[in-house]
């Protein structure tokens, strides 16, 4: 903990020298919109689509049954020479998912933290260095929170179950033309208003860059839900989990003009941690709990207005990691084996048309058929419209 708070006065000594030392930036900052709306139809094809007993993968967004909303999506940019800032607004469901870690200052109650995907400032200190503060997308992981930023409309297991957003500080550095690092501090994961729980995760990335594509190692290591102290408020047999460490990698580049194949696969334990005896707090003996998984993204491009991509993924819970996401045996082991086809048809300049096949194949039961018999599969489809601006 010393250390990261030395770090934090480091950079803060940085920032406040180098800020009194430039000139005053020439005037020539620019401020633009943009953003996206999004809507789909979803629809089972073998199992239940109404009622407490609809099914859907257990994945984030695109889940929802019948013609359903995404979000509406207000992006302002503020770019100076040296320093600008980001607010990025999401309204609806799609939006609502994405921030689920929000509103915390509200007591739970819906605030106008509820809104807020990302909020930061950032200051590039030098040609080679940038300084980011505020809440941002995480930067592990191959895909991201707006539809416009995926191929597929419905989103990965590993997507869904690593982290959304972080708070706190980060530091860009261009190690050379091709290279590229970044070291954070920040609140636990999706704890993006503040810091409930008093402890900090450390993250890391190292990039790798050419005309065919780009190739980064991403790293988080921290405690994501506090210590337990005995203040007289815990009750017998609460636990509070040890340290998260992630390990992400995401690589994507283009075998030829047409097609294009990109890669993720990451691996997420969380150490056993702390339980309160009733009399006592005491620590947890057994082995981590957590994730892993690979996916395959492999996008051709037919013409100009025209594209199918398919996603092939596997995705294994250990030791109890998530609970309601696979199909669990007796020692908390599952997995699930999920392919997706999608087509991504332009309309004019703003409209992507995405009709979309996808079937979750469980190693466990986990899905109901349409007789409400437990099986593991659900195949589905959806067709979604994202606009653009």
């Amino acid at each position: 903990m010393k250390k990261i708070y030395l770090l934090i006065i480091c950079l803060s000594v940085v920032f406040i020298n180098k800020g009194f030392a430039q000139e005053e930036e020439e005037k020539t900052s620019a401020l633009t919109l943009s953003g996206s709306v999004d809507a789909y139809f979803r629809t089972n094809l073998n199992g239940p689509n109404k009622g407490e007993n609809a099914m859907a993968p257990a994945t984030s967004f695109g889940n929802l049954p019948g013609f359903s909303l995404g979000m509406a999506n207000i992006i302002a940019t503020y770019e100076g020479q040296k320093v600008g800032a980001v607010v990025d607004l999401v309204f609806g469901p799609r939006g609502e998912d994405a921030v689920f870690g929000s509103p915390l200052y509200a007591g739970g109650m819906a605030g106008s933290s509820q809104i807020v995907n990302q909020l930061y400032v950032y200051w590039n200190a030098s040609d080679k260095v940038t300084f980011t503060m505020g809440n941002f997308n995480t930067f592990l992981g191959y895909e991201v929170i707006s539809p416009t930023g995926n191929f597929n409309y419905s989103t990965s297991y590993m997507f869904s179950y690593g982290p959304f957003s972080h708070t706190g500080l980060k530091a860009d550095i261009a190690l050379s033309d091709k290279f590229s690092f970044m070291a954070a501090v920040m609140n636990p994961t999706d704890m993006t208003e503040f810091n409930l729980n008093g402890t900090y995760t450390l993250g890391a990335q190292l990039g790798y860059s050419t005309d065919a594509g780009s190739t980064y190692l991403n790293f988080v290591y921290g405690d994501q839900d506090g210590k337990l102290s005995d203040d007289g408020t815990l009750t017998p047999g609460q636990m509070s989990g040890g340290n998260t460490f992630q390990v992400d990698l995401t690589t994507g580049f283009n075998l030829t003009d047409a097609l294009y194949l990109g890669v993720n696969t990451t691996y997420n334990t969380t150490s056993s941690g702390e339980m309160f005896s009733g009399s006592d707090v005491q620590d947890v003996e057994g082995d981590g709990y957590g994730f892993y998984g690979f996916a395959g993204y492999l996008q051709a491009s037919t013409s100009e207005t025209f594209a199918l991509g398919l996603r092939g993924e596997y995705f294994n819970v250990f030791n109890g990691g998530l609970d309601g996401v696979v199909g669990l045996d007796g020692d908390g082991d599952g997995n699930v084996f999920a392919l997706t086809l999608s087509g991504n048809a332009k309309i004019g300049n703003n409209l992507t048309l995405i009709p979309e096949i996808r079937l979750d194949t469980m190693g466990n039961d986990y899905f109901m058929n349409k007789d409400l018999a437990a099986t593991k599969n659900l195949s589905s489809f959806l067709l979604a419209a994202v606009f653009a601006f």
